[in-house]
């Protein structure tokens, strides 16, 4: 065991004073950030009053806006008419077409009516006198003769009853409506209803064989159209999902954002020249480019999308410019920092030669600085997919649009799930597409 006496202790404080005569900062900095932290989340939870939001949010819609995501519903509605028999109704676009037999329903003997909600453990009833629901291991008649619907017997937690009206909720499966007059009944199913072909094609509910049939030997079902067209017609056409305009949207999308993000650096790149302090010696214009550049790209894409639109309509060629004046505020900063960064040596050794100018930039300065551009450039490609689907919001063009028209309606939640897939498949795409670029140029392996 080595013993250190006074006189080599003091040597070693002297020698290393950074480890034994810390400032109040080193000793106490990570407290006081862990201290300041706790306070300021406090402030947030007071200043937004978290315990009251979080108490009256409508957390059940967050579950029936998922389960619209990837099911739709048929609704029918049964009408008793004066003479006792039962008028089946669907609404005008139901997803079973013009003219439905579901095998769900079944008419009785009787001249009931029986409606299958989820197999045999949920089914509704309908007759003149009684409907009768069926759920959670109960069967509930419900009277309608008595001027209002009465349920009869005690009434279950899944039932409530208004003065002229009981609901049944069955959950995920439906609900129920059941009034005096008419029956409304709400069938859920998993899936997206007719996404292929809707139902004015001529292959509406068609088995995939039969449909594979026609399009490869069947006869054709119009004379001057091949099947093949035809049915790539109504796919592209289909009026429910309507993937021809939805295609058309996301490919606008991709173009604003290459376009704004290819005009937005072509545009950057002489500029940021000039407002690099160690290109361009001249201290004006230095700082006049580097404030355009802090301007055009404090003021966010979506507020230039919005005056755009004021300025040339809605469309795309808004959603673009837009783009364009963020992106050459973004990339003139980072092109200009880059510059001012790079190393002077090979500048000034052909420099020295008497080459011109343009020849110094040539061999000096663009072998420095086009991998990182490049690099940067693709970021903010990538980027800008992402954001040109934002502004396409508010009227700048693309799927953006089109998601928020799905979205104003309320009632297309499967549409809109279709549009989202399809802009995290181009993102990912994209995304993968710019890393894998990104590190090649940067001589880097891809993780």
């Amino acid at each position: 065991m080595t013993v250190i006496d006074a006189n080599r202790m003091q040597e070693i404080e002297t020698r290393y004073p950074e480890y034994f005569h810390r400032s109040f900062r080193q000793r106490f900095g990570g407290l006081m950030i862990l201290i300041a932290t706790l306070l300021y989340s406090l402030y947030a939870v007071w200043f937004f009053d978290l315990p009251k939001l979080f108490a009256e949010a409508h957390w059940e819609r967050v579950g029936i806006y998922l389960s619209q995501w990837v099911s739709y519903d048929v609704q029918p509605e049964f009408r008793i008419e004066g003479d006792g028999s039962i008028d089946i109704r669907y609404p005008r676009f139901s997803p079973l077409g013009d003219n439905p037999h579901p095998d769900w329903l079944v008419n009785n003997p009787d001249g009931s009516i029986t409606v299958s909600i989820s197999g045999t453990s949920r089914s509704v009833t309908v007759s003149k006198s009684e409907t009768i629901v069926t759920a959670h291991g109960v069967s509930v008649p419900v009277d309608v003769l008595s001027g209002a619907p009465k349920v009869v017997g005690p009434v279950p937690g899944w039932m409530t009853v208004y003065d002229d009206n009981v609901l049944a909720d069955l959950g995920f499966a439906g609900n129920v409506s059941i009034s005096v007059d008419r029956v409304k009944i709400r069938k859920r199913f998993i899936g997206w209803a007719n996404f292929i072909f809707d139902t004015h094609s001529s292959f509406f509910d068609k088995p995939v064989g039969e449909v594979v049939s026609l399009i490869v030997s069947g006869p054709r079902i119009k004379p001057d159209q091949s099947n093949l067209s035809l049915a790539f017609d109504d796919i592209w056409n289909n009026s429910e999902w309507q993937h021809g305009d939805v295609w058309t949207k996301l490919f606008q999308t991709i173009v604003m954002a290459f376009l704004g993000t290819l005009l937005g650096s072509l545009t950057a790149f002489p500029l940021a020249f000039l407002a690099a302090r160690n290109i361009t010696p001249n201290r004006l214009l230095n700082q006049i480019l580097k404030r355009l550049f802090d301007f055009l790209r404090s003021v966010d894409m979506l507020i230039w999308a919005l005056f755009l639109t004021r300025a040339f309509g809605p469309g795309p060629l808004a959603g673009s410019g837009a783009i364009f004046l963020t992106e050459t505020g973004t990339l003139g900063k980072l092109y200009s920092e880059g510059l001012e960064n790079i190393d002077s040596k090979p500048r000034e050794g052909i420099k020295s030669t008497g080459a011109q100018t343009v020849l110094v930039h040539r061999y000096g300065i663009m072998p420095q600085i086009v991998p990182v551009f490049v690099s940067q450039t693709l970021y903010q490609w990538e980027s800008n997919v992402r954001g040109a689907t934002i502004i396409g919001a508010v009227g700048a063009g693309g799927i953006g649009l089109k998601l928020w028209e799905a979205m104003r309606t309320n009632a297309n939640w499967e549409n809109v799930a279709y549009m989202v897939i399809l802009i995290l498949i181009v993102v990912f795409i994209f995304d993968t597409a710019s890393n894998a670029l990104r590190h090649r140029l940067m001589g880097t392996k891809a993780h």
